[in-house]
C-alpha cells in the first residue's frame, strides 16, 4: 500500500491528514511536502490526522519529529488527532505523546489551538 498525503490550509494551521503507510519509503515525500507547505505557507500550527494511516515505522517517526521541531522553532505547535490504535501505539512507545498532545478529532484540535472560526 502507499500513502496520500491531503494538506489544506487554515487560517494560520497547515492541517495534514496521511492515508496509506507512512514508512521508509514514503516518508520522504510526506516530509518534503510539509516542508515546503509550511515554508511556503503563512501556517503557524500543524495538526496530523491520523484517521486513515494504517502502518507507520520509525521513518515516519522521524518526519513527524523533524517537523516538530520545524513547527516549534518557528514558536507554534503541533498536535495529531483520529489516530489508531496501532499507530497510537507505536507514539506511546517512542515517546512522542510527551511533546505532543492528541485529540479525538480536528475539530478538537483546531479548538485546542485557539484557532478562531
Amino acid at each position: 500500500m502507499s500513502l496520500q498525503a491531503e494538506l489544506e490550509h487554515y487560517r494560520n494551521v497547515l492541517i495534514v491528514r496521511l492515508r496509506g503507510e507512512l514508512d521508509h519509503h514514503t516518508a520522504d515525500v510526506v516530509r518534503f511536502k510539509m516542508e515546503e507547505a509550511l515554508l511556503r505557507g503563512s501556517s503557524d500550527h500543524v495538526i496530523l490526522s491520523l484517521k486513515d494511516l494504517q502502518f507507520m515505522d520509525s521513518s515516519g517517526l522521524g518526519v513527524i519529529l523533524g517537523r516538530y521541531k520545524q513547527v516549534k522553532s518557528k514558536g507554534g505547535k503541533m498536535v495529531v488527532c483520529d489516530v489508531n490504535p496501532s499507530v497510537y501505539r507505536l507514539f506511546e512507545l517512542s515517546g512522542l505523546f510527551k511533546i505532543l498532545t492528541i485529540h479525538e478529532n480536528e475539530r478538537t484540535a483546531i479548538s485546542s489551538l485557539e484557532v478562531v472560526s
